[in-house]
């Protein structure tokens, strides 16, 4: 998993509330089971218009958004389904950020397994926020736990554990590894019959 410190980056306001799996990653295209390639369908139903062509009236498809980073959204992001596939296309368009009022807790637990950093802000830092031109960066610095724009600086809780792994990249399965050796030592103990 790639670590996040301190990322700089422009951002992209999309402040619906209730933003559900579906709508970020519509099932049709649950095909793979790689974690890429479904960056290209992230909000498909809302970036095309019924004959596949680019819906000019989406955000996403703005030319000043192109090289955003951070979403910036309303309330209850990623609730409906636990599909990961939302967090993986999220990524592979290629946010690595998203700063919500609140999250469903499958998708911010699967948001955070897979290096995505979801941040929880109150309406009026995130609406400050969305406001900011879109050539403009902003700061995330998660050992600070602070956004930091020019419109403010803002706080944000995470538990320390997830910061930590988000900070050194470390995914569940390097965790694991990191007590590799005395998870060998545990197993030379174990009899060959029990093999």
């Amino acid at each position: 998993m790639e670590a996040i410190k301190i990322h700089q980056g422009q951002t992209v306001p999309l402040m619906n509330d209730n933003i559900d799996t579906d709508q970020i990653i519509p099932k049709s295209f649950l095909k793979r089971i790689e974690k890429t390639g479904f960056g290209k369908h992230l909000f498909d139903e809302w970036r095309f218009l019924a004959d596949g062509s680019d819906n000019p009236a989406f955000i996403l498809n703005q030319a000043d958004r192109q090289k955003a980073t951070i979403l910036v959204t309303g309330d209850n992001f990623g609730c409906g389904s636990s599909r990961e596939h939302a967090a993986w296309a999220i990524m592979d368009y290629r946010f690595r950020v998203v700063i919500a009022g609140s999250y469903s807790d499958i998708f911010y637990m699967n948001a955070i397994k897979n290096g995505l950093l979801p941040i929880v802000l109150p309406a009026e830092a995130r609406e400050k926020l969305a406001a900011i031109a879109a050539s403009e960066d902003i700061i995330i610095d998660l050992p600070a736990q602070e956004v930091q724009a020019s419109v403010g600086t803002y706080h944000f809780e995470i538990d320390p554990m997830w910061k930590n792994k988000l900070i050194n990249g470390l995914d569940d399965i390097a965790v694991t590894l990191a007590d590799e050796p005395r998870i060998t030592a545990y197993e030379a103990t174990i009899p060959s019959y029990w093999s």
